[in-house]
């Protein structure tokens, strides 16, 4: 008979512990919103789950030297609501906003929407393009991990056995400094992404764009940084020419597969004019900000 051990450890150490001794399936509780549902569709019998919503470190919201730190457990709607996180992160804060309903981004977390892996997920595309950073740790100790580098493929991580994401860390941002992300789907509202972007950019006085970072989700078998994308927005004041650039950028970066949402030639069309619509938003962004 399957037996399922729950355990709601107040420190990280006492995490690790749990997750280091147990020869079994071990799963990270933080808003179950993905876990429950694979463990009520029997596509996983983990042996023990460790519930991380007692730990301290991993429930805060900081500011720390002009970027934030929050933790791992650090729900989406704690982020909504946070008073100052949305004016200076919109494009991040774009994507937490499209977890699921309010319902579900009271418990869902960014990290939860990371670690599942899916090449759909919203939050993790501006995550990228903002250099955010994830704490991670494990039997072997500590490291920082770029969140771009945390998923490989479908339900995939780099993490190695142990190891937890504690926390992110955003940094600070230059002036005159916007992000958007942008996401199509059939449906408006609790749908997955076809086409998933983000654009993160900085201009100068003159309004000359001097650095950007875009990427693509839901296009390949993980969220994509296009580094030919954000090369086409660097040096120009977001003309039409480069604004078509980026957009044949972000085309031309796509490895999608068909699906009961869209074919390769749809996804591949709809995420250069994503893009640019991104673009523009985050433009807007940088230059009201």
């Amino acid at each position: 008979m399957y037996e399922l051990r729950y355990e709601a450890p107040d420190s990280l150490d006492a995490a690790i512990g749990l997750i280091t001794a147990e020869a079994g399936d071990v799963r990270i509780l933080a808003g179950g919103t993905d876990l429950l549902v694979q463990m009520h569709s029997d596509l996983i019998e983990p042996a023990l789950l460790v519930d991380i919503k007692n730990i301290a470190e991993m429930r805060s919201i900081e500011k720390t030297g002009g970027g934030y730190r929050f933790g791992a457990a650090v729900t989406g709607m704690e982020l909504v609501n946070h008073p100052d996180f949305g004016n200076d992160w919109p494009g991040v804060l774009d994507g937490v906003k499209l977890i699921g309903s309010i319902q579900v981004k009271g418990r869902a977390t960014v990290a939860g929407n990371l670690c599942n892996a899916s090449p759909a997920a919203d939050s993790v595309p501006p995550m990228m393009t903002a250099g955010a950073v994830a704490t991670v740790v494990g039997p072997n100790g500590k490291r920082e991990v770029p969140v771009a580098e945390i998923a490989i493929g479908p339900g995939q991580t780099s993490l190695e056995k142990g190891e937890v994401v504690v926390s992110f860390t955003l940094p600070e941002r230059p002036p005159r400094s916007g992000d958007a992300y942008l996401r199509f789907t059939p449906r408006t509202e609790m749908d997955i992404a076809v086409v998933g972007v983000a654009v993160n950019l900085t201009l100068d006085d003159g309004g000359t764009c001097t650095d950007a970072a875009i990427a693509l989700g839901a296009v390949a078998e993980r969220a994509l940084l296009v580094d030919e994308a954000a090369a086409a927005l660097i040096g120009s004041k977001l003309e039409d020419a480069a604004m078509d650039n980026l957009a044949a950028a972000a085309s031309n970066a796509c490895r999608p597969i068909d699906d009961k949402r869209g074919t390769k030639e749809y996804r591949i069309k709809v995420a250069g004019v994503l893009a640019r619509r991104a673009a523009a938003i985050a433009r807007e962004r940088a230059e009201n900000g």
